[in-house]
């Protein structure tokens, strides 16, 4: 369901060489991994016998009891489309191979040999073991292995396996440390799920250095990538085994067993193929990689039902630009910042020109000042080519007021106050408006009054008008075009709105304002407001945007699925509702998720003329680089697919 599909790493306590104390381990497993709806369930390289078995696996017996056990393996998944892969020794014409054997439906669907074989440190596999490239045949009888009494023919070798549409792909410990990786092949011909048999021994600084590897195999063969180590009960006649085992989707990890040294446990995560085959779709450097190296490798189909799993597993953050953890999002925060000032100071360079920033009291007024300043700092010219423009209207309360003013003051900045009430009303005179009504020109025109004072005023003092908007602004068109719509630089325009308050607390956290910290904290703490109407009558924000636009949590997390992966809206629908479970319910979701489309629709026109700005992150709405779309494009399909949904 939504395409996620549901993965298990299983790591059993283990004899050695004791085949039918492991078997049974196996079969608990296997059992309880079916009454967790596992689709896809990986054990430890050897599990059959043990992966310390030495010259153990040179005993015939050992080999016979191995394929035995793998028969009751293959009738205990009978009538169950979970695929199962178990790590087993298998002679082929002569030679031992260190295989992962693939099993669904009370049959053998293949046999994955190792391809690299190690023989260095304190391996010694060749010793046992032959590698893949030796093999010169693609398929065993079921007979031959001795495996059941119906005889079919057994692909052998490295295949992509094709489970209802989900392509998989197996490779063994030591194949991930090679150069070229059998996985990256296997990846190249379609598979988007890499499974990988291990027997981990353990070192000082191996599990985060295997964890990094993981990570960047899963990222830069854009797939979801499992890898299963032998537990601790392997042999210490020289080593220690870790059981470490990791569940990766695209470079990031989504389980892993949480014990240095562990064994007797099971991990399960659900995978989001949606998100791979995304990335996979719009990626060219990945598809020209496809064209370069892909070599038909054969598919093998398994029977299997569409996955049950609805991602009730999966990680879904309620702010997905957010780091959850305070020192990720400190140092996110403090590099994005240095980003802003950085593109804003080469554009000074370029210019000669001196930042005019107007100053509302708001977020994100307050953080292109701020970047505003340190990029002047930089660029070791006075704090006074920093221009701070106040501009109190109808709208303004003390609040805000006080904060610019003192904001501008403390930072030490060329600071002016130009009040724009008796210009907009010299305005509503000449366009025959009227002054009480707080209609969309009442507003518009205070916006657009603004930005014709900073962008004059930028005129006269050799400037340039810094913008302030932000990137949830820009998405829903709120913003008025030609007013707080436009600048000559906009700083804020790639960060979401639910950053905005972050990246100022990260600021204020790293003192690097301090003379200004008491009003900044004040500032954070200020409800969101475009302050276009009066304010109520005990002088507060009347007008605050959450409770006319939607919230901006929902709506960033919307966002972020429709850019980001181009998740459908009944997908997205359902991810909401499961990240904010505790938040909003169900209608209130709908309500904002079909504003949200509107929106995005018909305020295209405005984001195919933004100003320049910095990239920050994966997500962006820039014309030039990020998102391109026809302002005429039509919501329709979009808006009736949630008509159909059921809250």
């Amino acid at each position: 369901m939504f395409d996620y599909f549901r993965i298990a790493c299983a790591v059993p306590d283990v004899e050695i060489g004791d085949v039918d104390f492991n078997i049974g381990m196996i079969k608990k497993y296997i059992e309880y991994a079916k009454n967790k709806d596992v689709d896809l369930l990986v054990f430890p390289e050897l599990g059959t016998t043990g992966y310390t078995c030495a010259d153990l696996f040179l005993q015939n017996m050992l080999i016979k009891s191995s394929n035995a056990g793998i028969s009751i393996l293959a009738e205990e998944s009978r009538n169950s489309d979970m695929i199962i892969a178990v790590g087993a020794p298998i002679a082929v014409d002569g030679c031992l191979y260190n295989c992962a054997v693939i099993i669904s439906n009370g049959k053998i669907f293949g046999v994955v040999p190792k391809t690299f074989i190690p023989n260095h440190g304190e391996h010694s596999e060749k010793r046992w073991f032959s590698s893949a490239s030796s093999l010169n045949r693609n398929e065993i009888s079921s007979k031959e292995l001795g495996l059941s009494d119906e005889e079919y023919n057994i692909p052998v070798g490295s295949f992509v396996f094709d489970a209802c549409g989900v392509k998989l792909g197996f490779e063994i410990c030591e194949d991930l440390w090679a150069p070229i990786t059998p996985s990256s092949l296997l990846c190249l011909n379609g598979a988007e799920i890499i499974a990988n048999l291990a027997a981990g021994s353990e070192a000082v600084g191996k599990r985060s250095y295997r964890k990094e590897l993981v990570k960047q195999q899963s990222s830069k063969n854009i797939c979801a990538y499992a890898l299963c180590s032998s537990g601790c009960l392997e042999s210490t006649s020289d080593s220690v085994f870790s059981g470490h085992s990791i569940i990766c989707e695209n470079g990031k990890i989504t389980e892993e067993n949480k014990k240095d040294i562990e064994s007797g446990y099971m991990i399960i995560s659900d995978v989001d193929l949606g998100k791979i085959r995304r990335d996979r779709l719009t990626n060219t450097t990945f598809t020209d990689c496809k064209t370069l190296w892909s070599d038909n490798t054969d598919t093998v189909i398994i029977p299997k039902d569409e996955s049950k799993s609805n991602g009730n597993l999966a990680q879904i953050k309620k702010l997905p630009f957010v780091p959850s953890k305070e020192k990720e999002r400190t140092e996110r925060c403090l590099s994005i910042f240095n980003m802003q000032v950085s593109g804003l100071k080469k554009r000074l360079m370029k210019t000669g020109c001196k930042p005019v920033i107007g100053i509302s009291g708001g977020l994100d007024s307050t953080l292109a000042l701020l970047v505003s300043v340190q990029a002047i700092k930089e660029l070791e010219r006075p704090l006074t080519d920093v221009i701070g423009i106040t501009m109190p209207c109808f709208g303004t309360t003390d609040r805000t007021y006080n904060n610019s003013v003192n904001l501008m003051k403390s930072l030490g900045i060329t600071s002016l106050e130009i009040n724009i009430k008796d210009a907009c009303l010299q305005h509503f005179k000449d366009i025959g408006q009227n002054e009480d009504a707080y209609d969309l020109t009442y507003e518009n025109a205070q916006a657009r009054e603004r930005t014709q004072v900073l962008m004059d005023y930028a005129g006269k003092a050799n400037g340039l008008v810094i913008g302030t908007g932000d990137m949830s602004e820009l998405a829903l068109g709120w913003c008025t075009y030609n007013g707080d719509h436009m600048s000559m630089y906009g700083v804020n325009s790639g960060i979401p709105k639910t950053l905005m308050r972050w990246m100022i607390d990260s600021l204020i956290k790293n003192g690097m304002f301090a003379e200004s910290t008491e009003y900044l904290n004040d500032i954070v703490n200020t409800p969101i407001s475009p302050e276009l109407l009066p304010p109520d009558a005990k002088g507060e924000i009347a007008q605050q945007t959450e409770s006319i636009v939607g919230p901006y949590a929902l709506h960033d997390f919307f966002l972020y699925y429709v850019i980001r992966f181009g998740f459908e809206p009944d997908k997205i629908y359902a991810l909401a509702k499961k990240a904010f479970a505790n938040d909003f319910d169900g209608e209130t979701i709908m309500k904002w998720l079909k504003i949200f489309y509107r929106r995005f629709f018909t305020q295209q026109f405005k984001r195919s003329c933004v100003p320049d700005g910095i990239r920050i992150g994966s997500v962006g709405l820039s014309p030039k680089s990020d998102f391109r779309m026809p302002s005429d494009a039509c919501a329709s399909i979009w808006l009736k697919k949630l008509e159909n949904i059921e809250i």
